[in-house]
């Protein structure tokens, strides 16, 4: 792999800041994780394909992630560059019926947009955390909605430098799942969703009712990543699987499952990405053994023995 101080130079040569030894912790929601090679967080779109273009150029690897809420970091770090597409890729426009924005919106961003227009179909989402890029390569979902229900369109930059546009029907959806998370060379930039008209206070109200049950059901409190593990092919919820093995409160060193919901895993304070995997490990095994079913983590892993995609 080519140093990494010099794609830093040739990055700066194109008017594009990066910082080497970048600590994810401080860039994921369970605060974990080693440091990043090179950190790079572009400014605009041009930015993002120079980038891509330096580093195909070179053969260094190029990691993006949106806000890191489902993420888990190793604690070697992740070699080559990763570039964050998030708070400079906030733009939402709405088109009659359509609402398009760039991949680096938060989603509860996107949802309050298009309420507030009385534009209905993303209720489901006003709490997920996260981007509007990371919610489609992930195809987000809660209360019976999933993104891949309202999205019409999203525009790509692929590995050959090219800028293209998916259909919705194109992106390979299944449950927690697109074709991005096999590509990942594939970067997204911004996508259009078509809702439909509503009533802005019931959207609203909506919204709130699953925001409150989120707060009484999930340790928000805590840092977290999300649901620890995906639903089993069976439809069994994981969770539940999880407390009928008696595992709420397991830790092993910071890293715990919750006691408010054995779903999530939660950063007690000074937990490694080496426990959450440690943790992940200890409950599929006791899982397995009580059922016969082995959770599949939900998780997106990065670095260290996962390399850098």
């Amino acid at each position: 792999m080519p140093d990494v101080t010099e794609i830093v130079r040739a990055l700066a040569a194109e008017g594009i800041r990066a910082r080497l030894d970048e600590p994810m912790r401080t860039h994921t929601s369970l605060r974990v994780g080693g440091a990043a090679d090179c950190f790079v967080a572009p400014e605009n779109e041009a930015q993002i394909i120079r980038t891509a273009r330096l580093c195909r150029e070179v053969g260094m690897p190029l990691c993006v992630i949106g806000n890191g809420t489902n993420l888990l970091v190793s604690d070697e770090g992740i070699a080559g560059v990763t570039m964050q597409i998030g708070a400079a890729f906030s733009d939402i426009k709405a088109n009659g019926f359509t609402v398009e924005a760039t991949c680096g919106a938060p989603l509860v961003s996107l949802c309050r947009f298009a309420a507030e227009r009385g534009l209905a179909g993303l209720a489901f989402a006003g709490g997920i955390p996260g981007t509007v890029g990371g919610a489609i390569v992930m195809n987000a979902g809660a209360y019976g909605g999933e993104v891949r229900d309202v999205l019409q369109s999203v525009r790509v930059l692929d590995a050959d430098g090219e800028i293209r546009t998916l259909a919705a029907g194109e992106c390979g959806f299944g449950y927690r799942m697109s074709r991005f998370q096999a590509e990942p060379q594939r970067i997204l930039l911004s996508a259009v969703f078509a809702l439909h008209p509503g009533d802005r206070e019931e959207i609203f109200a909506e919204m709130r009712a699953h925001n409150e049950a989120r707060r009484q059901s999930q340790p928000l409190d805590l840092p977290n990543a999300g649901s620890a593990f995906r639903r089993p092919a069976d439809g069994r919820a994981a969770a539940q699987m999880i407390d009928e093995c008696g595992l709420k409160g397991t830790a092993v060193g910071g890293a715990a499952v919750s006691e408010k919901h054995a779903g999530f895993f939660v950063n007690r304070g000074g937990a490694t990405a080496a426990d959450f995997e440690a943790l992940l490990s200890l409950v599929q095994r006791r899982v397995q053994e009580e059922s016969g079913v082995l959770l599949e983590p939900e998780y997106r892993r990065l670095g260290g023995r996962h390399g850098s995609e």
